[in-house]
């Protein structure tokens, strides 16, 4: 596969597919070699008629497999530059998630977040126990085949649909009840609104996981949404730092770096992310998700530097756009609202995978920016419905996202451990230039500094 090079054409067009969120569309575009992220994500939000666009974005993954939101302000070829010229995928996403949906002005812009906690509950990240999980299941299945038809829904209509990360027959059974009996008449906006309402709520609601390990080794899920930075262990939630309660977010190396205020004491809270890459994208992420919920407005927003040490460079991070305030009092959006075309979405299992099983078997695989779910015997947790007499190690047992994982290959392993040896050198020789430097102003007579 061919990569960008210097010999690329600044005046040929660079193509490139956006994956959208309901699936079922790519659109296919193309960006000039100066232009920048915003251009395009204006171009995109253009396409599907969005005005609210400052809660969405394009995330991409590079040769590394770390994911990141293309930046606004920065040139899109100096971001991509890195990956294979003929497969430039960029994915269109909610970035950030409206702490109340019903705030947004238009219908438009909450059926695209509704699409993408639809996502997230397939894929998920929108953890909820059984009860809430086959509620949500249901509404979604109301807006996609309407109401119950005794004639065309016959024996488990559900099991053939992806709704959920881990589907049992007794969820599908719940789905199905619900469906059946308590939607009847509703149309797919009614349900939507219902679903939105619930998903709001929930302590995972706009939650991307992301790999950490606390100061005692323990497997964490750090989550970073409008409320404040979220930690999980399995399933349950451990942590809650409000953004009133942070004053600093820093990171240095692999280390991500809060600094908190708790019980009237500062505190400084540490969590060891796999990469240094990886580090910094969380920092970036938390950074931005801070800014654009809690300053009043863009223009108060200072530019914010991490990672420096005494010998290492730091990183500068410029917020760009506007903040949520200045959104929602944005009185300038005067424009009958447009309808929404709705797409059926759901997908549909191949016909590799098996029906669903009444007992669960999951794959004792962890990826990173996955929620795991460490299964417990309790019936509570939607995708921990196992039969009692199926004994299962639940210190080993984790589930993954099915999107977006990053999978570390032996060739890309072998990258990253060959990125962090070249630090480590770079490191030692600021050091030796740095110890260079105190020899030569140790040589130095005083007396020439009088004389200056």
């Amino acid at each position: 596969m061919m990569k960008f090079g210097s010999k690329h054409s600044g005046n040929a067009p660079i193509k490139c597919t956006v994956r959208l969120l309901d699936d079922t569309q790519l659109l296919d575009t193309e960006f000039q070699i100066n232009e920048k992220g915003s251009s395009l994500i204006n171009r995109v939000c253009e396409q599907l008629d969005l005005i609210e666009k400052d809660y969405f974005g394009l995330r991409y993954v590079d040769s590394k497999r770390q994911r990141h939101w293309l930046e606004p302000s920065k040139s899109i070829f100096k971001q991509i530059r890195d990956m294979e010229a003929d497969n430039i995928l960029f994915s269109f996403r909610v970035k950030f998630y409206p702490p109340n949906p019903f705030r947004l002005k238009e219908d438009i812009t909450r059926y695209q977040i509704y699409l993408q906690l639809k996502r997230d509950l397939l894929h998920g990240r929108l953890y909820c126990n059984t009860s809430e999980a086959a509620l949500l299941g249901a509404y979604i299945l109301q807006a996609e085949l309407g109401d119950f038809n005794p004639e065309e829904h016959i024996d488990n209509y559900v099991n053939e649909l992806k709704i959920l990360l881990k589907q049992t027959l007794q969820l599908e059974e719940k789905i199905m009840e619900i469906h059946k009996n308590d939607l009847k008449g509703k149309t797919a906006a009614e349900v939507e609104t219902l679903f939105l309402k619930k998903a709001c709520v929930l302590d995972t609601y706009g939650v991307d996981p992301h790999a950490v390990k606390d100061q005692r080794g323990n497997q964490l899920y750090l989550g970073i949404n409008h409320t404040g930075i979220l930690t999980f262990q399995g399933s349950k939630k451990m942590n809650h730092f409000s953004w009133s309660q942070v004053q600093k977010i820093n990171f240095e190396g692999k280390m991500f770096i809060i600094h908190v205020i708790l019980n009237e004491k500062k505190q400084t809270i540490g969590f060891k992310c796999p990469r240094g890459s990886s580090c910094r994208h969380v920092w970036k992420c938390a950074v931005e998700q801070m800014l654009f919920f809690t300053f009043p407005s863009s223009s108060d927003v200072p530019n914010v530097v991490s990672g420096g040490g005494f010998f290492s460079w730091g990183t500068k991070f410029k917020y760009s756009g506007r903040v949520e305030r200045e959104i929602l009092e944005d009185l300038t959006i005067t424009r009958e609202s447009p309808s929404v075309t709705r797409v059926g979405s759901l997908r549909r299992k191949s016909s590799s995978e098996p029906v669903t099983p009444s007992n669960i078997v999951i794959n004792q695989v962890a990826g990173f920016n996955s929620l795991p779910r460490l299964l417990t015997n309790t019936n509570e947790e939607y995708n921990s419905s196992i039969d009692s007499s199926t004994q299962i190690d639940n210190s080993s047992v984790l589930e993954t996202l099915l999107e977006g994982q990053e999978i570390t290959t032996p060739k890309i392993e072998e990258e990253v451990n060959h990125e962090e040896i070249l630090n480590d050198h770079l490191l030692i020789g600021k050091c030796q230039l740095l110890g260079r430097i105190l020899l030569i102003i140790g040589s130095i007579s005083p007396s020439y500094f009088y004389s200056l």
